[in-house]
């Protein structure tokens, strides 16, 4: 009798874990980390996205459809089916396919895989507020494809907290200046608890991209995360935050040490 009370216990024990996993969250490929003794985290990084904003229109782009040509090659597509194309490194919810992520910082960072070179392209970046104003910034492109970074201007009017931007990445041709190619979606800004402070100061470095990801905060997670890629390229945050949200096929694409946002308006 007590065996088969222990199996039933067992099995009910099981039973809820399984229940507690099945359970819908507010991330967009699984569910809130847990920690292991000495305060390690699981091998497989986990991103909980924040919830979706329910007055959002458009949901944005992360992936380029297609691009046109360029000058003489108008006709003829830049990149083809078997080619990476222009890319946002941002999660994307599945179900909406609403293209929206937190920062906590005033002047964040933008992540982007771009697959075009400066011997005929060339990258503007706009940031759009609630009010449908617009900051416009042009930068210049690397020689060869790679991931870039776009960092707001220190001296830029910052983000406030509680706000809700929208950003739009287009790559122009050189000789028409016409768009080639685009990206887009939303970034709102956060308020950095207390008590999530406190732990960061403590962390690691690699810790820190466990909890900013655990907490749905992914510009700074990403950041935190190429800062370890740059510092030790065998470090597996980077690749492990961009499989958590579906990017699988971007893990091993360089770094290109570039670009710098030069304001338009």
């Amino acid at each position: 009798m007590q065996k088969i009370q222990l199996s039933l216990a067992i099995s009910l024990t099981l039973l809820s874990c399984i229940q507690v996993r099945a359970q819908p969250v507010n991330s967009l490929l699984g569910q809130s980390p847990t920690l292991k003794p000495k305060g390690q985290f699981n091998q497989s990084l986990i991103f909980a996205a924040p919830p979706p904003p329910p007055d959002i229109g458009e949901p944005g782009k992360r992936t380029e459809a297609g691009s046109r040509g360029c000058g003489e090659n108008m006709n003829k597509p830049l990149a083809s089916v078997s080619q990476k194309r222009l890319t946002a490194l941002v999660p994307v919810y599945s179900k909406s396919e609403l293209v929206y992520a937190a920062t906590v910082a005033e002047h964040p960072s933008f992540w982007f895989y771009v697959p075009y070179s400066s011997s005929f392209a060339y990258g503007e970046f706009v940031l759009e507020d609630e009010a449908q104003n617009q900051t416009i910034y042009k930068t210049s492109l690397m020689g060869t494809p790679g991931v870039i970074n776009l960092s707001l201007p220190s001296k830029a009017a910052p983000l406030q907290i509680g706000k809700r931007y929208r950003w739009y990445f287009n790559i122009y041709c050189n000789k028409d200046n016409q768009i080639i190619a685009n990206v887009e979606g939303y970034v709102k800004r956060e308020q950095l608890n207390a008590a999530l402070k406190t732990q960061l100061e403590k962390a690691t470095p690699s810790q820190r991209v466990n909890l900013y990801a655990a907490n749905g905060i992914w510009y700074e997670a990403l950041s935190a995360a190429s800062e370890l890629r740059r510092s030790n390229p065998q470090e597996s945050s980077w690749a492990r935050l961009l499989q958590a949200v579906g990017l699988n096929d971007m893990t091993t694409e360089p770094k290109v040490d570039c670009c710098k946002l030069e304001n338009q308006q």
